[in-house]
């Protein structure tokens, strides 16, 4: 069965004090308004009670959150150094490199980072000036072309990484 709300718990409380405070009793009552699955149990009836009477609330107790213990500014801070030393090395080498959990290096990635991919690309930052020399280009091969017409069969285009070093 679900967590009762407190309506429910409401409900068993004044159901138990209408029946003289017989647990049995109390279970026969909700009947009507339970299906025979989902009807709480006679021990639920028995600690709602105990727990109203020791806290007099009908309220779940807070539940303090689970402090992170592996998502740290630390840890965040290795996992950005590493990414900008090497950004081709898959999640779980890095991992296994940084002696993380997959999962963990994996979350600190997408939401700590905001980076979205398995391995993780920096690309170039593009300069004011990179859209007018890409211009530049485009309108240099459309005349080329119109000289001569198989003008792209002749170009070769190749990748050109940066190495630092």
């Amino acid at each position: 069965m679900n967590r009762l709300t407190p309506e429910q718990r409401f409900q068993i409380v004044q159901f138990y004090f209408e029946n003289n405070g017989s647990v049995r009793n109390t279970y026969r009552a909700l009947r009507p308004f339970y299906r025979r699955q989902n009807r709480p149990s006679e021990q639920l009836i028995r600690l709602t009670m105990e727990r109203f009477r020791t806290t007099l609330t009908l309220i779940d107790n807070s539940h303090p959150q689970r402090r992170r213990t592996v998502r740290t500014e630390k840890a965040i801070a290795t996992v950005e150094r590493s990414i900008e030393e090497d950004s081709n090395e898959s999640i779980r080498h890095r991992a296994q490199e940084l002696d993380l959990c997959p999962s963990t290096l994996w979350k600190i990635l997408r939401k700590d980072l905001g980076l979205r991919a398995d391995k993780i690309q920096l690309v170039q930052e593009l300069k004011p000036n990179d859209h007018q020399a890409r211009r530049r280009f485009v309108e240099w091969a459309q005349n080329e072309i119109a000289v001569v017409p198989d003008f792209h069969k002749r170009i070769l285009f190749s990748e050109m990484k940066r190495t630092s070093g």
